[in-house]
């Protein structure tokens, strides 16, 4: 059974790079970002020497470096979180002070807390190493891949194949790890990325109907999860988890639904689940027969969690009571907690007086996808500076996102300097036929595009003081727009504490409910998209059209939810309230919307 009811996702680069070293012992998940090796081989370099073990080093230049570079980084990991958990639990056994605190931020509602509770006090009498080693395990390490960051790489101007790809190369790096946990695939299916699974024999139940590598899909819908553990199912691979991510209300990359609010999402996993695992199962059991692999006993079942927005120990317990899913991920508070993420001290103190204003979803990213992050880093300055000075872009060192085919099969970074001279040289030729407005704009569009490679990584390089070589870029962050209602620096128990509802943390200023705040960054977001449309095609309209829809059904969905149960009590009227504002304005801004060709008015109303 799982000490803790949440998990930490992975954050950036290098946000997590080393969270299970920091928290594993103490039983918390958490998700490493396995896209930059050079990262983890410094990372590896650094704690090799801090603990005193011999570093052999993995030259860029080496044969298969990428996958081997990953494998011996995560193998420090497993190693040192198994030592770490011993060392704890021997800690836990001699001091009766630190127990006392372990047992402070545990669930209120968990069986190890009340069984250390009740031999704290004396009520009672258990062998304590016994009970430890039993009932506290450490928190798994697990990793996560974009599955489109698959860049394809050459030698010799001659493309390699496609296991030296980078998604690829860093799956193979994983599953040839000493770990025992969870491989997270988000962004979407890859289908030759997924069959590459099926390489690796540790993805495949054993005898006893074990997985030693489990497979976990972040998924933004039921449909979504139901094509993607089918199309894995018919390899024989099983997905042991489906992580549901809010489009808006999250950090990093911001992958918007077609309108599909959370709370709706969550109720058609919650009364399809069975529906999901028995299809699956279904397809497992037929590819393991027909591959002559062993097929379990036993249906494998199916975790359902929860990730994006979450902020109260209140709306940390409806999701589990509720919709009943298995764990719920807290990722933008931790970027707050020393103890448990790589921050250096210069943005972590811009974070904590960060406001809504300041969080806000970017073009920054050269994935095209829209990125959440915070004004006033010290990536926009760099940024700036270089656009102001002639020279716009980045000398693109690690080349992970140089996926853009304009020069060639080897593509290029859009946030390259390569890229954004030749973009705004072509712009330049177009000038004299465009509006200023219009000229100023698609400049600005260019030369917005950052170097995350580098800037998602210079965080904790920063924070451990390990020298930055080549061109300065600053630090790229990826909170989601919660951070706004957290606005202190805080201890691991202090949150712990905070999520189990012992205490609260939150600033001193109003805070929507998390369902209301999507709600609201998916109205502003259709706003966005109807006025950002000179023309709008036919596909286009039905687009917009089946976005309203959803919001809509949302907003409907939310009325009844939050009058029939008696949940939220201290804010249940504001927030039915609110509910019944947001389907006047939707409703009002829908109808007039229907009635102009090309939506070409579509300015924000001002009520919210």
């Amino acid at each position: 059974m799982a000490v803790h009811s949440f998990h930490i996702p992975v954050m950036g680069l290098s946000y997590t790079i080393d969270t299970p070293l920091r928290v594993a012992h103490f039983g918390i998940d958490s998700v490493v970002s396995i896209v930059d090796d050079e990262l983890m081989e410094k990372m590896r370099e650094y704690y090799c020497e801090k603990f005193g073990l011999v570093y052999k080093p993995i030259p860029a230049k080496s044969e298969d470096s990428r996958a081997r570079r990953i494998t011996a980084y995560l193998d420090l990991l497993f190693d040192k979180v198994r030592k770490n958990h011993a060392d704890y639990i021997d800690l836990l056994c001699a001091n009766r002070k630190e127990l006392g605190s372990f047992v402070e931020m545990l669930p209120k509602d968990s069986t190890i807390r009340k069984e250390l509770l009740c031999y704290f006090l004396g009520a009672c009498r258990i062998d304590l190493r016994t009970f430890l080693e039993e009932h506290l395990t450490p928190g798994a390490i697990d990793v996560n891949i974009m599955t489109k960051v698959d860049k394809v790489n050459f030698k010799n101007k001659v493309a390699l194949p496609y296991q030296f790809n980078d998604a690829h190369a860093a799956l193979r790096g994983y599953a040839e790890s000493k770990l025992n946990s969870s491989l997270i695939l988000s962004a979407g299916l890859n289908p030759s990325l997924y069959t590459y699974i099926s390489s690796f024999d540790d993805f495949f139940p054993s005898e006893d109907g074990a997985i030693r590598k489990k497979v976990v899909l972040k998924v933004s819908d039921f449909r979504s999860a139901l094509v993607q553990g089918s199309f894995l199912a018919k390899k024989g691979i099983w997905v042991s988890e489906y992580r549901i991510e809010s489009g808006l209300n999250c950090g990093g990359h911001a992958f918007a639904t077609d309108g599909l609010l959370l709370g709706p999402i969550l109720q058609e996993f919650y009364v399809r689940r069975k529906e999901l695992t028995e299809t699956t199962n279904q397809h497992l059991r037929a590819s393991l027969e027909q591959s002559g692999r062993t097929i379990p006993a036993q249906t494998f079942p199916v975790r359902i969690t929860v990730q994006g927005g979450v902020g109260t120990a209140e709306e940390h317990q409806f999701l589990l009571d509720h919709f009943q899913v298995d764990t719920v991920g807290w990722g933008t508070p931790f970027l707050l907690v020393p103890e448990a993420t790589a921050v250096d001290e210069e943005t972590r103190s811009l974070l904590q007086s960060a406001t809504e204003i300041d969080l806000y979803r970017s073009a920054i990213s050269p994935l095209g996808v829209p990125f959440n992050t915070l004004r006033g880093t010290t990536n926009d300055e760099v940024r700036r500076a270089r656009a102001t000075k002639g020279k716009p872009g980045s000398s693109c060192p690690k080349k992970l996102l140089a996926l853009h085919p304009d020069f060639g099969p080897e593509g290029v970074c859009t946030a390259s300097r390569k890229y954004q001279e030749a973009k705004l040289a072509e712009l330049e030729e177009q000038r004299s036929q465009m509006l200023p407005a219009k000229y100023d704009l698609a400049k600005e569009a260019i030369e917005a595009k950052s170097c995350l490679c580098v800037g998602l990584a210079n965080a904790v390089y920063l924070e451990k003081n390990i020298p930055v070589k080549g061109e300065r870029q600053g630090v790229v962050v990826c909170p989601g727009p919660n951070l706004a209602y957290f606005d202190k620096i805080v201890s691991l128990k202090q949150m712990l504490r905070h999520i189990y509802g012992y205490e609260s943390i939150l600033a001193d200023r109003p805070r929507p409910h998390m369902f209301i705040r999507e709600l609201e960054l998916y109205f502003d977001y259709l706003i966005m998209e109807e006025s950002n449309s000179d023309s709008v095609t036919k596909s286009q309209q039905k687009k917009l059209k089946v976005m309203r829809e959803n919001l809509l059904e949302g907003v409907q969905f939310y009325q009844s939810l939050f009058t029939s149960l008696h949940i939220f009590e201290q804010d249940r009227a504001a927030i039915l309230w609110t509910l019944d504002h947001f389907k006047s304005a939707l409703e009002e801004h829908f109808a007039i919307a229907d009635s102009i060709v090309g939506f070409g008015y579509a300015q924000p109303t001002g009520i919210w």
